[in-house]
């Protein structure tokens, strides 16, 4: 089948089978591997990505299904080539990764957060990834990184959607 997709904020087209996971799209066809493959169950959260602003697990729908939708991935999320976005600069920064499988899910997840909540308690974060399975960092550093780019955020005077 044919589908069009926009990724990234740029069009894209291609021929998938109708069974294709937007996870598989995204790597095999589109080589946006920042998409992790994990349990392929929508348990880990390594495959989060965001279909108009909202986490969604990629190893959960077709293709297909996401015609017309806005997908975000890792890659999507720098507002140059060489720069970070200040969430992903906060988990630089706090040593919110380790191993880093869980990063780019976890760093999506906490983008729609602060793009809906600027100013989240610790519980709102907690709630917010406790739907990402991490294996490395105990969270502690992860909320402690989503805490300072919520921080940054408030006080910087950025324009709309530079998350």
């Amino acid at each position: 089948m044919s589908v069009s997709l926009t990724i990234n904020g740029a069009a894209r087209h291609l021929d998938v089978e109708p069974r294709t996971t937007l996870l598989d799209a995204l790597r095999d066809e589109m080589r946006l591997t920042g998409t992790h493959v994990g349990c392929e169950h929508g348990v880990c959260g390594a495959c989060t990505i965001l279909v108009d602003g909202e986490p969604v697990r990629s190893c959960l729908i077709f293709a297909v299904q996401a015609e017309g939708l806005a997908i975000t991935t890792i890659e999507g999320l720098a507002p140059a080539p060489g720069e970070l976005s200040v969430v992903q600069d906060a988990f630089c920064e706090m040593h919110g990764m380790q191993c880093g499988f869980c990063t780019p899910g976890m760093i999506l997840t906490a983008h729609a957060l602060l793009k809906g909540n600027p100013n989240p308690t610790r519980e709102e974060i907690v709630t917010a990834i406790s739907a990402n399975i991490c294996r490395c960092t105990g969270y502690g550093q992860i909320i402690e990184a989503i805490q300072l780019a919520a921080q940054r955020l408030a006080g910087s005077n950025m324009p709309e959607g530079s998350l």
